[in-house]
């Protein structure tokens, strides 16, 4: 008789465990698209590991130049041969993917010089990549869901103007609105994400917790931490871990598997903004299978 009283009490307990499980589950995020040899994007998508894929980057862009992506050999964007992409896109996108194109990148000729150049980077970005219409988008007909702000040089300002004006299109043209992510160094605040992601327009931030000793994960569990909790004070949805994901994917700040998911996941898993883990990038994981190991624990 006891042990049917605890029935209904028993049942209602694991849902409430499940539930809380379920409200810090995290995912991964994944840059594709900079290295020859790496998965093709229906590949990357149909794994199962990723909730974000990342394509990098279109890396020339304001101060009156013509905007270029760069998908290495993926596909040649100039002869018009990333269209085909397009099916790959929507294929993610019904497996409930969001799929970003990442603006910027470590090696790259960029930067906006006024609030006008902004909005005139916010237009190209938004009629040949988002809910927009042009007669030469790179990808296709394909709608992404949002812009990453990759950016390492170039100048900080009117990045915040970039953001609002994105945002604004999203939501005064109606469509599916327009997701802004951002992936700033750890050492807090970023030079150039900074005061974007101050706006508080932005859903994701994926920290650079790699070729910064300062405070990546190696530097103690003290410097990591201090430096998690700053982020985790910006006004944005969530903040993610950034990782390579591999050792020959960056200089420093790899994280073997076993110690990311024993000691290091449990340290932020429980903040309420915790998001996941990003990974540079596809190529490397392919290499290393770092996202097999660490995608049940993340």
């Amino acid at each position: 008789m006891a042990s049917r009283d605890l029935t209904p009490f028993l049942l209602v307990a694991t849902v409430l465990v499940a539930l809380l499980a379920t409200c810090h589950a995290g995912g991964i995020a994944v840059y594709w698209g900079q290295n020859d040899g790496e998965a093709s994007l229906s590949d990357t998508c149909a794994s199962g590991n990723y909730k974000f894929v990342i394509l990098a980057f279109v890396y020339k862009f304001g101060k009156g130049q013509t905007p270029q992506l760069d998908l290495a050999s993926h596909c040649d964007p100039s002869s018009g041969g990333c269209t085909g992409l397009s099916d790959d896109i929507r294929s993610c996108q019904s497996s409930g993917i969001k799929v970003l194109l990442s603006i910027g990148g470590g090696d790259g000729s960029y930067g906006l010089s006024s609030e006008g150049d902004a909005r005139d980077v916010a237009a190209y970005l938004w009629n040949n990549y988002l809910g927009g219409t042009s007669s030469s988008r790179p990808l296709g007909d394909a709608v992404l869901d949002g812009i990453d702000f990759d950016i390492e040089l170039g100048g900080a300002k009117y990045w915040d103007s970039l953001a609002r004006d994105l945002k604004n299109m999203g939501k005064n043209q109606g469509g599916k609105g327009v997701l802004l992510s951002a992936a700033p160094q750890c050492p807090f605040p970023d030079e150039w994400d900074g005061g974007a992601i101050n706006t508080g327009l932005f859903d994701f931030v994926w920290v650079q917790f790699y070729n910064n000793p300062p405070c990546q994960v190696n530097a103690g569990r003290g410097a990591f931490m201090d430096a998690w909790k700053q982020w985790e004070s910006v006004p944005a949805g969530k903040i993610f871990l950034g990782l390579p994901a591999s050792k020959d994917a960056a200089g420093t700040g790899f994280v073997p598997a076993g110690e990311l998911n024993s000691r290091v996941l449990p340290l932020i898993r429980g903040s309420p903004k915790y998001g996941g883990v990003m990974l540079w990038s596809k190529y490397y994981d392919d290499r290393a299978g770092y996202s097999d190991a660490i995608k049940n624990h993340v």
